[in-house]
């Protein structure tokens, strides 16, 4: 059944990931029994491979389409909509003077000796940014009154330019909010046609830029997402499903299919998010509260960390092209978006990526893909490039028959092919020698990744357990794993669609900010504690809307801190106790100078500024995924038996591999060389490790010291 809001509290759920390669499904019955499926992604339109992947799960589990109570899903529609620049016409109301803020940026390059190095255009272009009369003060007073002719001009303007969204973004207006509201009414009722954001309804946050750049992402993805939520609500009705559509947000948790659809500038990072929520909640019953989270899928590579059982979070990234991370030390290279997010670093090395030799005459491997159509070479759909899977379908890691359980049958003589002709003759190696380059730079690259979320967080890996998954991620954990020093490997049960399988054991999150902005020293704790009062309000009025009691609600306060005088600051967990009882600036300044050290190796005595305050407002129910309580469908656990040769490393060739299938994989430790196979993935245990199952069903692979 579902409550008034929709948010199911029986019944069956579906976690549904689109990949740029697989559509993965987890089908969960209300007992933890799971049933997986990946169908083939459908780039063209990929609410077609949901349904069909729907279809197949729901036979394979013997569900009538009525029983399902929720799906949760995780789309990549937001994010390839930025990269494949398909978004809408989109147009800035700004105020006058403001007009390039989208240019000016940060005044900042990613790289300091590239120069060759082009800033990325904005979403939108100069010829549709208009300025309009009006000033707001950093306080809030109104210096300037709105000018409304000016707002209905720059309407008609848009409307004869066939502008289709509009991203409001006003200097300020985040101490007073009144005129963007204005605008905002201005717009829409004299020219209904127009989508409208306001900063104000997705960043009530100073940093003109920041503020600027989320707002006109939000505005450029907003009618791609509308579109597609409503077609897809439209198929799951036509096949018999009218269960709420919740989407993963960036944040690792769940927000409504209506708030999607509004601010899906929340969701561009959807997919990757619902894996490490996952594996924060199984780290957290295996007694692993540390750990580096490694999802290998067909297009990408993603990497974040869990933290004393939570994902590392932070409040803006920067979205773009190759590697995607939200580094404080590298900026300039993308759309900056001001949201919370986990903390993902991505690359482009999936199991598609393809290798080629560039200009120079070097061994790349991605960002380009080959996707799910035509796909890796073995494949056989026409695509004559290799790619990682080809590589690993050479060295012998990859099931040379079919994959996916048997749904998909390979080419190997084609794989071979590829990597011969594209790779092997170019550089005068032989398809083996070729094949090992390929996957050693798709390796140093995911670590590359891997650095990016630790190291340059100042976190050390070595200590550090790494949880694998996604398609590919158990087929190069352990390479990854020896360029790093790490030597506990956790491959979870269903690694292949364990995004989609993470998405179960998520929570309802909102997240809300009001901005502060006053000295440490001196703070007015009623006004702060106003604020917060004004914020847990609105968090408990958004739960209450949707369905959930007190006892079930959940509120996370964090403050912004900075040093006076720079213009990054880091989110401190803020205690209720301090909320209730005065907030202590002691003791935020010294959350903060622990962060601070932890981030950047040092502290110094500067005078600390509040920023902003933030609510995290957590929606819990009884049916969320319990990991310790799965069962899988014994067929998802089948794979190959006997030997087969497989190359780990170029020195040594190939050697006899043991083949287990999973559900062959007792309590006893399986030393390398070995390979486990199941459904969706397949894990090497080269010479030198070992494997076993724990006592959470994953499985655990350890390299000798």
């Amino acid at each position: 059944m579902a409550t008034a809001a929709g948010i199911s509290t029986a019944g069956v759920r579906i976690g549904i990931d689109v990949g740029g390669t697989f559509t993965d499904l987890v089908l969960c019955l209300p007992d933890q029994t799971l049933f997986v499926n990946k169908t083939s992604t459908t780039p063209a339109d990929p609410g077609e491979g949901v349904i069909q992947g729907l279809q197949s799960v729901l036979k394979a589990a013997g569900v009538a389409p009525a029983r399902v109570g929720e799906i949760v899903h995780g789309t990549t529609v937001a994010s390839n909509t930025i990269l494949q620049k398909s978004g809408a016409r989109t147009g800035v109301l700004a105020t006058k003077g403001f007009r390039d803020v989208l240019e000016i940026a940060r005044i900042r390059t990613p790289g300091m000796f590239d120069l060759a190095w082009d800033k990325p255009e904005p979403l939108a272009p100069r010829r549709y940014r208009l300025e309009v009369t009006e000033r707001i003060a950093a306080d809030g007073a109104i210096v300037t009154p709105l000018v409304e002719v000016d707002v209905i001009a720059a309407g008609r303007r848009f409307a004869a330019e066939g502008v289709a969204s509009v991203a409001i973004a006003f200097i300020n207006s985040y101490a007073n909010p009144a005129h963007e509201i204005a605008a905002e009414r201005l717009l829409r009722a004299h020219f209904p046609a127009l989508l409208v954001t306001a900063s104000t309804s997705v960043l009530p946050e100073m940093k003109e830029y920041e503020r600027t750049s989320t707002t006109v992402v939000n505005a450029y993805i907003l009618p791609a997402m509308q579109a597609y939520l409503r077609r897809l609500s439209e198929r799951l009705v036509a096949i018999g499903i009218t269960a709420p559509l919740q989407v993963m947000a960036s944040n690792g948790g769940m927000i409504g299919g209506a708030q999607a659809a509004s601010k899906p500038v929340y969701a561009v990072a959807s997919g990757p998010a619902g894996g490490v929520t996952g594996a924060a909640r199984l780290g957290a019953i295996r007694g692993d509260k540390d750990l580096i989270v490694f999802d290998m899928g067909g297009t990408t590579a993603k990497a974040a960390i869990i933290e004393n059982g939570e994902p590392l979070l932070t409040t803006e990234y920067e979205f773009r092209d190759g590697i995607t991370s939200p580094s404080r030390f590298i900026k300039g290279g993308g759309y900056m978006l001001k949201v919370p997010s986990i903390d993902i670093a991505e690359v482009g090395s999936g199991g598609g990526s393809i290798a080629e030799i560039d200009a120079g005459g070097l061994l790349v491997v991605g960002p380009k893909s080959a996707g799910a159509d035509p796909g890796p070479a073995c494949y056989g759909r026409g695509n004559d490039k290799p790619t990682v899977t080809d590589a690993n379908m050479v060295l012998g890691y990859l099931n040379p028959v079919a994959l996916a359980g048997g749904s998909l049958a390979v080419l190997p003589a084609r794989s071979e092919a590829a990597v011969l002709g594209h790779v092997a003759r170019r550089l005068g190696l032989d398809a083996v020698a070729a094949a090992h380059g390929i996957r050693q730079v798709a390796n140093v690259n995911m670590a590359r990744a891997i650095r990016s979320v630790t190291i340059e967080r100042g976190r050390d890996p070595r200590g550090m357990t790494l949880m694998a998954f996604g398609g590919m991620g158990p087929a190069h954990a352990v390479d990854v794993a020896r360029l790093l020093g790490i030597t506990r490997i956790v491959v979870p049960a269903a690694p292949g669609v364990f995004a989609a399988l993470g998405m179960l054991a998520a929570d309802v999150e909102h997240d809300f900010v009001k901005a502060v902005l006053r000295p440490l020293d001196g703070l007015d704790m009623e006004r702060v504690r106003q604020v917060a009062d004004e914020l847990g309000h609105n968090g408990e009025a958004m739960l209450r809307a949707e369905g959930y009691e007190a006892r079930e609600m959940e509120f996370a306060y964090l403050a912004d801190l900075r040093y006076v005088g720079q213009s990054s600051d880091l989110s401190v967990p803020l205690p209720a106790t301090l909320i209730a009882d005065g907030i202590d600036p002691a003791a935020l300044a010294a959350g903060f100078a622990r962060e601070y050290r932890a981030t950047f190796g040092y502290v110094n005595d500067e005078p600390i500024e509040l920023v902003n305050l933030r609510l995290m407002a957590r929606g819990r129910r009884p049916s969320r995924l319990d990991f310790r309580a799965i069962t899988l469908d014994p067929q998802s656990l089948h794979g190959s038996a006997g030997t087969r040769p497989v190359s780990f490393t170029r020195a040594e060739g190939f050697v006899h591999a043991t083949l287990l299938a999973r559900s062959a994989l007792g309590g006893r430790p399986v030393a390398g060389p070995a390979i486990i196979e199941s459904y969706d993935s397949t894990i090497a245990v080269p010479p030198g490790t070992t494997a076993r199952v724990d006592v959470a069903g994953s499985v655990l692979v350890e390299l000798d010291r």
